[in-house]
């Protein structure tokens, strides 16, 4: 399933593309709107379990997703919850929590 699936999309006729689309002979770009994830509330967070996972050399979210849930594309999952949305948000040494079940989680994070 792709993640836009249920993405909407949107025309883009902002005055800072106006070159862009000028250039190019278009006078409108479709973009998909970019969703708004939920956090688990302090009730929804109690109901699951996280594992903590130390940050170290050569971790990628998509690695963790892999590792902690078989699914490389729930990479995000694991990002938002710990509200490092970048691998860049990450140092070396930090905690990150790998929250479960999958399902419970997606079903309070997802927009």
């Amino acid at each position: 399933m792709s993640r836009y699936n249920t993405r909407q999309i949107e025309r883009n006729t902002s005055e800072f593309y106006e070159n862009y689309l000028k250039e190019r002979g278009l006078t409108q770009i479709n973009q998909y709107t970019t969703p708004e994830f939920k956090y688990p509330t302090e009730s929804q967070d109690n109901q699951i379990s996280t594992i903590k996972h130390t940050w170290t050399y050569g971790d990628r979210f998509f690695k963790l997703s892999y590792k902690y849930y078989g699914d490389v594309t729930l990479w995000w999952v694991i990002a938002m919850y710990n509200k490092k949305p970048t691998e860049h948000d990450v140092k070396l040494g930090d905690d990150i929590y790998i929250p479960f079940p999958a399902e419970k989680i997606l079903s309070y994070m997802k927009p």
